[in-house]
């Protein structure tokens, strides 16, 4: 697949470089200036969102400015600038139907996450290697941060991708994921909205137990399931950190420009 990275535009001692791998839309975000390899945080967006989501860029931007790490973004499969295919739509469809009729649509978010896992690893995976090429990213140690569908997609690619070492996960139920989430071994920080209600509790709970960590920490906070508080953006950061090394003061960074 034909790799192809766009203009850059700079914004608060942040570069943004959209670009495309084949049909796969993406976005890198490294310091401004940036020269030099790096460790590299890989971001999974919830469902019905995209790569340059709030959550995504808030996190980004200070993974990025204060951190010293550079950030991927990509569109999920069915998500944002990607084409969507009829079965995806039905989904989508009943679940939003059984949500607004006041139904647990647990099996329907489990179908639809295996419906879209495969392609999604697989895309992570190019993008991975593609990124890694790149001088003022390299390949050096790498995370991944996504919660709700994020979580979802993420697990099978931290099952499988062994150039990850470190996640922050979350905001996601057990079902169906029990067995991939045991191949976990990687250090995990799991984000749990004590008062979802989109996720069980106890399902909820169910999933970080299941994690085949040795290393795993709960972060519980009050709240429904798109209220994670601000902070948990600053302990993210200190975990990737402590587990992927540097910080903006040891980043190899220039004065860069504001639009290149």
């Amino acid at each position: 697949m034909r790799f192809s990275l766009t203009s850059r535009t700079s914004t608060d001692g942040v570069t943004e470089q959209p670009f495309t791998l084949g049909e796969i839309p993406g976005v890198l975000f490294t310091p401004q200036g940036a020269t030099g390899p790096r460790p590299l945080i890989l971001m999974g967006h919830g469902g019905g969102q995209h790569k340059k989501a709030p959550g995504v860029l808030a996190g980004a931007y200070r993974f990025a400015a204060e951190g010293g790490f550079a950030v991927v973004a990509i569109d999920a499969p069915n998500h944002g600038d990607r084409p969507k295919d009829e079965r995806f739509v039905q989904f989508a469809g009943d679940m939003r139907a059984r949500m607004a009729a006041g139904e647990d649509p647990t099996g329907l978010v489990a179908a639809m996450h295996e419906l879209l896992a495969g392609q999604a690893v697989a895309d992570w995976q190019a993008v991975l290697t593609a990124v890694q090429g790149l001088d003022h990213v390299g390949a050096g140690p790498v995370g991944y941060w996504g919660v709700s569908m994020g979580c979802g997609l993420g697990l099978p690619l931290l099952a499988t991708e062994p150039r990850i070492h470190a996640a922050v996960l979350g905001l996601l139920g057990v079902q169906g994921l029990a067995e991939t989430a045991a191949r976990v071994t990687v250090p995990v920080q799991f984000l749990l909205q004590w008062d979802d209600t989109r996720v069980p509790r106890d399902r909820a709970l169910a999933l970080f137990d299941a994690l085949g960590s040795a290393d795993k920490t709960l972060h519980a906070n009050p709240g429904d399931h798109g209220g994670i508080p601000a902070f948990e953006t600053d302990d993210a950061l200190q975990f990737f950190t402590r587990h992927l090394g540097m910080r903006s003061g040891a980043s190899r960074r220039g004065t860069g420009s504001s639009i290149s």
